[in-house]
């Protein structure tokens, strides 16, 4: 398996883990700048930085390339794209259902899209242009969304139920990519090697489930090399506790079905085979 276990950084990137080194990059606060956000050494920007990393070291930073984000909610990351002259299509989950949930209320398309780019990032008429919204259910993803270069997701498939449906939705988002497309997701990873949540309103991935589906993915012909290193700064042996605060949030201790473990963040870089 081509699985590595070196000490990552913010460029060349691979499927990792986010580390405290990486939140001390030049290009890492380059691109605080463009969603404009300060440093917090936090693990969801990170989770920011990478996916827009991952898809400019891919070439998907271009005019001409077509993106599509899965539960994009309020992140920053569609502005930027379209900064970039890239088209996108924008999802979210039914905003009836988020309703029933009990996630957000009275908000519709238009609301939405304002909300992407609600700092500004990108030029208003260029942003309308390019970006459009859809409902999508990750669980059931429309067989007329086809043929994008590229597709992320940040945070969002560890709440899709249970770990199979998260692994499902990986495989389905291949569907909408062309051959040769790049998929990009950060999600829940579990530092315990044995105890995690497998279902529920968040799963958390282990090391072994992710060698799964590394096999799994290769054995289709796709592409994906992972990293597991954990870094090795004194920011990355701290854990913290609730009330988890915003600064240096990089690991934490997650209580959840009466088990206790260590939670972070992971990025997965898969190229869909040609």
């Amino acid at each position: 398996m081509p699985i590595i276990n070196k000490v990552s950084g913010m460029t060349d990137l691979t499927s990792q883990l986010v580390t405290y080194k990486q939140t001390n990059e030049p290009v890492y606060d380059r691109w605080l700048e463009e969603i404009k956000e300060g440093n917090h050494h936090n693990r969801q920007q990170w989770e920011y930085v990478f996916i827009l990393q991952a898809l400019k070291e891919n070439g998907m930073l271009q005019a001409g390339k077509r993106g599509l984000g899965f539960g994009v909610g309020s992140e920053p990351i569609p502005a930027v794209l379209a900064k970039y002259g890239v088209e996108l299509t924008a999802t979210e989950i039914n905003i009836e259902k988020k309703n029933d949930r009990g996630w957000i209320k009275g908000r519709n398309v238009a609301t939405e899209l304002q909300t992407l780019n609600r700092w500004g990032i990108c030029e208003t008429e260029q942003f309308h242009k390019l970006v459009s919204f859809r409902d999508v259910d990750m669980n059931n993803i429309p067989d007329d969304l086809r043929d994008y270069d590229f597709n992320w997701s940040s945070s969002s498939l560890e709440h899709l139920g249970n770990m199979e449906l998260c692994t499902d939705f990986i495989f389905n988002s291949l569907k909408t990519l062309k051959p040769g497309g790049i998929a990009v997701h950060t999600t829940e990873f579990t530092l315990s090697k044995k105890l995690t949540v497998k279902d529920g309103l968040t799963v958390f991935f282990r090391e072994t489930d992710i060698r799964e589906l590394e096999r799994r993915l290769t054995a289709e012909g796709h592409k994906i090399i992972v990293n597991f290193n954990k870094g090795n700064s004194l920011h990355d042996w701290l854990i913290h506790i609730p009330p988890y605060r915003k600064e240096n949030h990089l690991k934490l201790l997650i209580s959840s079905h009466w088990k206790l473990f260590v939670a972070t963040s992971l990025g997965l870089i898969i190229q869909k085979k040609s």
